[in-house]
């Protein structure tokens, strides 16, 4: 028979055990607990770009961690790799262009974009020297760019404008950061590159020997970078996702707020100045938490992928990369920027 003494002794300690745990669970709320914002990591795919400022800013302000991601930016030389790099678990997110969302996924990789990043209205372009006017003259030479990155889609454009293509040219093939040595080098005329790269080959020898031919300012929307993950990421960790969309949007607004500490913070994650990078910011949009959902509705206009998506889908089948573009709808998850939007 139990005693009434024990049986006592057990409900108090019970009682006890309620109070602490309920004691602690008030602490972990107010206090803000680590346990209670475990924070999740995630390893970011990324290459040096001046439309990334509000990832940068957003991860030197504590941002992201604040949204309990503890992001970590693994830089990559070419951004061609980047794609296979989420396919196969080594980031569990990317920074990539939508045209390499569309060849990818014309493979059957199956990656989901989940957020635009911004806009190049500039900050990509084609470069030659001062005698080289017009896009047409081309045919027949040497031009140097990076194989299955922007820079080849924006060259393929800009080829198709003038009725050529890359047949009609002899592909020099260079990393993007490396472009800027072969042109001021004098082994080709001709490159394409992006910021900072733009910037520093229009300034070489005194800023009186290469402009820009042609660029995304001439393109406006079309070339998009974007956020991308896989299924099972979306799946297994939807908290993240939303939470990296919160602290990236946090750091949009710190980039208005105080322009010159989020220019200095860019500058330094680029490795120039912070003034240089102020001036490349003019290249590129980022659009803000409103406009996110546009981009990725069904629409006939830029910059939503619906328009975008078939221009480079048809581009890409013209130039042998993919035999059939991936359905558009099947190349983005529009939720979660919907959702922060109050988009149904």
């Amino acid at each position: 028979m139990t005693s009434l003494r024990s049986g006592v002794s057990r409900a108090l300690r019970s009682l006890r055990r309620a109070l602490l745990g309920a004691a602690t669970a008030l602490t972990m709320l107010a206090g803000g607990s680590a346990s209670a914002l475990a924070a999740t990591k995630l390893n970011l795919g990324i290459v040096p770009w001046i439309g990334y400022g509000p990832i940068y800013v957003a991860a030197a302000k504590g941002f992201f961690a604040a949204h309990g991601v503890d992001v970590n930016l693994v830089n990559f030389d070419d951004p061609s790799a980047i794609p296979g790099a989420i396919y196969s678990g080594q980031v569990g997110a990317g920074t990539l262009t939508y045209d390499q969302v569309i060849g990818t996924n014309a493979k059957g990789w199956h990656l989901k974009v989940v957020m635009p990043i911004d806009y190049s209205a500039g900050a990509d372009a084609m470069l030659s020297t001062d005698d080289i006017t017009s896009v047409s003259q081309l045919k027949g030479m040497k031009v140097a760019y990076a194989p299955l990155t922007p820079s080849d889609f924006l060259l393929g454009y800009a080829l198709k404008q003038v009725g050529l293509s890359k047949s009609d040219i002899t592909s020099i093939n260079v990393p993007a950061e490396g472009v800027p040595g072969v042109m001021v080098g004098g082994s080709t005329k001709v490159g394409v590159t992006y910021e900072p790269s733009v910037t520093g080959i229009v300034q070489a020898d005194g800023g009186k020997k290469f402009h820009v031919l042609f660029s995304s300012k001439q393109a406006p929307g079309l070339i998009t970078d974007v956020i991308v993950v896989t299924p099972k990421t979306i799946k297994a960790d939807p908290v993240m996702i939303t939470g990296f969309i919160q602290a990236f949007i946090e750091g949009e607004d710190y980039m208005k707020s105080s322009p010159d500490d989020a220019a200095a913070i860019i500058g330094k994650a680029l490795g120039e100045d912070g003034a240089i990078a102020e001036a490349q910011l003019s290249g590129v949009q980022n659009p803000d938490l409103a406009a996110m959902p546009t981009v990725l509705a069904k629409s006939d206009k830029l910059p939503s992928f619906w328009v975008s998506g078939p221009v480079i889908g048809d581009l890409l089948k013209s130039e042998g990369q993919i035999s059939a573009a991936p359905p558009i709808a099947d190349t983005y998850d529009a939720s979660f920027v919907n959702a922060l939007a109050g988009v149904k």
